[in-house]
């Protein structure tokens, strides 16, 4: 059985996300969502929140393609989680050049760390580039729609999150 690793903080997940994680599922027989408890962040969901989110969604793609998919909250190294989850592979969502330019140190670093483990990037689909979950926020924040970036139960937290808005 191969089993993929793609981390992320998702807070919130959005379009982009679930995007990599179907094309993610015609890679591997099981799928490990690694939810990053990255304290820098100060994410506006919880740890619980976020990963409440990432097993709602993936439920569905789960069922339609087969492929086990199951989130994990991670704090250590990834590539520790990566050898915890049993993970062969690391996959990475890339939006544009200077996402690729970080990620490409990470790779060279995760190499050093454990070479038996492969990193595989996966390009946004080009009408999900520009979505990032910070950017997401910003608008849900000052008020803006959100609908075209998140699914309605995501856009339904964040409507919480920001009652005022």
């Amino acid at each position: 059985m191969r089993t993929g690793l793609y981390p992320g903080t998702f807070d919130p997940i959005t379009l982009g996300h679930i995007d990599i994680i179907k094309r993610a599922c015609l890679l591997v027989d099981r799928l490990v969502i690694g939810v990053a408890i990255n304290r820098d962040k100060g994410p506006l969901f919880s740890l619980e929140e976020r990963v409440a989110m990432v097993e709602a969604e993936c439920a569905k793609l789960s069922e339609k393609t087969g492929t086990e998919i199951i989130a994990h909250p991670f704090e250590n190294l990834l590539i520790d989680c990566a050898r915890d989850v049993g993970a062969s592979i690391i996959i990475r969502g890339l939006r544009a050049v200077a996402d690729f330019e970080y990620e490409y140190q990470m790779v060279g670093m995760n190499r050093k760390l454990d070479h038996s483990i492969d990193t595989v990037f996966l390009m946004a689909e080009a009408d999900r580039q520009a979505i990032a979950s910070k950017l997401v926020k910003e608008i849900a924040r000052l008020g803006g729609d959100v609908s075209a970036f998140v699914t309605p139960p995501v856009k339904a937290a964040l409507d919480l999150k920001y009652p005022n808005h």
